[in-house]
């Protein structure tokens, strides 16, 4: 539905009131911040104690490639690593795969086995940094990956800190980038929860994510109750598992999506620490502060970024990143403004990173925990925000949960109809998009992008061959036999997983032992 003057809508469709009075707000005043249910923040002193994490998502091309940007970002003033994997890895192919033909470090880095993971993290401290990977139907394999190449560092795997993606769920609601049916998948997802507990104890086990949800066109409040019920769905399977909640509620962390509409926003994070508080002490029962607060992770809203007039988006990301440090994230990624057009150039790159760090010194923004608190309009819209996705979060629940919404296809059905009310309020010019159908102009911009070297990925296809040939063909077979057997029983899959990528099997082989045994989703 377009907004009008007679009658203002957010661009998530809550209708908005041409003035708030403090009856329009909730009449008990929320806990301060670090207290239950965490409204104001997780932490007592927020931004005071330890401002946000800056971590800037880059990767593509060649491990050696990717490389050379993440020491560059970290020169620059960057807080923390974030890696992009392509679309082979992501899809657990290796880069000489017929299917991977034209896809090798395109959308990201290229990981094939830890020859791979080596000269990627390369030089990098990693008992220093932490370290975010985007990473979901293979995740458990870069996981172990990372620990590996930690360890030839001298790195034992309590010093590692940072988080994986392992959000599966959300790639059948939204993304698309899945291998296995849903409960298959879902083991993997518990057991990196039990290996992390023992051997990784100070790793994010998983980063549940909303951000895609809403790049696929949801609203505010289906991002926010669709990504809680994917919560609750691994909630539910690592309880099912054996698994403590207080222990694995510590290690998970949430990814949510910064988009334009500044307040929605940020009454769109305090309402999902309120939410999660809440889920986590009454349907889980546990009891303490780390498995009760909910921290995340923020994006940039990469589909608000236009190809049209590419340098208002240094605007919008602006605007956005805002909006997620007024809500309190915990670390922050803002987009390049040429991402419409292609991956990020250095250039763009270091514009985005100076982003944050003007918001961190300049604005303000550190003096104090949850400045928009108190405000009628951003308390009412958390309590309106709320209100919806608990709604939506019932409605799941009556259909068997999130696996089961996400397989009638309830989920994906209310995202499609959103994005097509968007859509067609955009068309009509309902919804104003700056440069786009509104405020246009005819002259073209000269941007310089970055363009990815075509002959990276014959070096790659030619490098993940040398592996094989060179690595002990009877330790390979062996260890990839194992991890077969474990796939067929209940153990945890993730020792043998790591056994066959110390024995430089590839990332490609063991994901096709496991899909000849489970097979894939057909993506009904």
């Amino acid at each position: 539905m377009a907004s009008t003057p007679d009658r203002p809508q957010s661009g998530s469709e809550i209708d908005v009131k041409p003035l708030y009075r403090a009856a329009d707000a909730p009449a008990d005043e929320p806990a301060p911040p670090g207290a239950f249910p965490f409204t104001r923040g997780p932490y007592p002193d927020m931004y005071r104690g330890r401002p946000w994490t800056m971590r800037q998502y880059a990767g593509f091309a060649s491990a050696e490639e990717s490389n050379e940007r993440y020491r560059y970002l970290l020169a620059q003033g960057q807080t923390g690593l974030s890696v992009a994997f392509d679309l082979p890895t992501q899809l657990g192919y290796d880069s000489d795969d017929a299917v991977a033909v034209g896809e090798v470090g395109r959308t990201g880095v290229a990981i094939d086995s830890l020859v791979d993971m080596e000269l990627l993290l390369g030089g990098l401290p990693l008992d220093e940094v932490s370290t975010s990977m985007t990473i979901n139907a293979p995740a458990a394999l870069l996981l172990l990956l990372y620990e590996l190449v930690a360890e030839r560092q001298g790195v034992p795997g309590t010093a590692l800190r940072g988080t994986v993606q392992n959000d599966i769920l959300k790639e059948y609601i939204a993304r698309g980038n899945y291998i296995f049916p849903p409960r298959p998948s879902m083991r993997l997802t518990t057991d990196l929860f039990a290996y992390c507990e023992e051997r990784i104890p100070n790793w994010n086990t998983i980063s549940i994510s909303g951000y895609h949800i809403r790049e696929a066109g949801s609203t505010a409040a289906q991002e926010l109750a669709f990504t809680l019920a994917n919560g609750i769905a691994y909630c539910d399977a690592a309880v099912a598992a054996g698994l403590s909640p207080d222990a694995f509620g510590a290690r998970l962390s949430f990814f949510f999506n910064a988009h334009n509409d500044f307040f929605v926003e940020v009454a769109k994070f305090r309402a999902a620490r309120t939410m999660w508080a809440t889920i986590m002490r009454d349907r889980f029962g546990a009891t303490t502060a780390k498995a009760q607060a909910l921290r995340f992770h923020a994006q940039t809203g990469g589909s608000t970024l236009t190809a049209q007039q590419p340098e208002n988006n240094v605007v919008r990301v602006a605007i956005q990143a805002l909006s997620a440090v007024c809500g309190g994230a915990q670390s922050l990624h803002t987009n390049s403004f040429d991402e419409a057009l292609a991956l990020p150039s250095q250039h763009a790159a270091t514009i985005a990173l100076r982003t944050q760090q003007i918001l961190m010194h300049e604005a303000g923004t550190t003096d104090t925990a949850d400045p928009l608190g108190g405000s009628y309009y951003v308390e009412a819209l958390t309590a309106e925000l709320e209100r919806e996705a608990l709604a939506l979060i019932e409605r799941i629940d009556d259909l068997g949960g999130a696996v089961a919404a996400v397989d009638a296809g309830f989920v994906q059905g209310e995202i499609e109809e959103t994005a097509y009310r968007f859509q067609q309020a955009v068309e009509a010019g309902g919804r104003v998009i700056v440069g786009v159908n509104a405020f246009t102009d005819d002259s073209s911009e000269r941007i310089e992008l970055h363009r990815v070297d075509p002959a990276g990925e014959e070096r790659q296809r030619e490098r993940t061959a040398g592996v094989r040939a060179g690595r002990n063909a009877a330790d390979a077979s062996s260890a990839l036999a194992r991890v077969r057997e474990t796939a067929s029983g209940d153990a945890n899959l993730l020792p043998p997983m790591r056994d066959a990528l110390r024995a430089h099997c590839t990332v490609g082989e063991i994901c096709g032992a496991l899909r000849e045994l489970w097979g894939t989703y057909d993506g009904r």
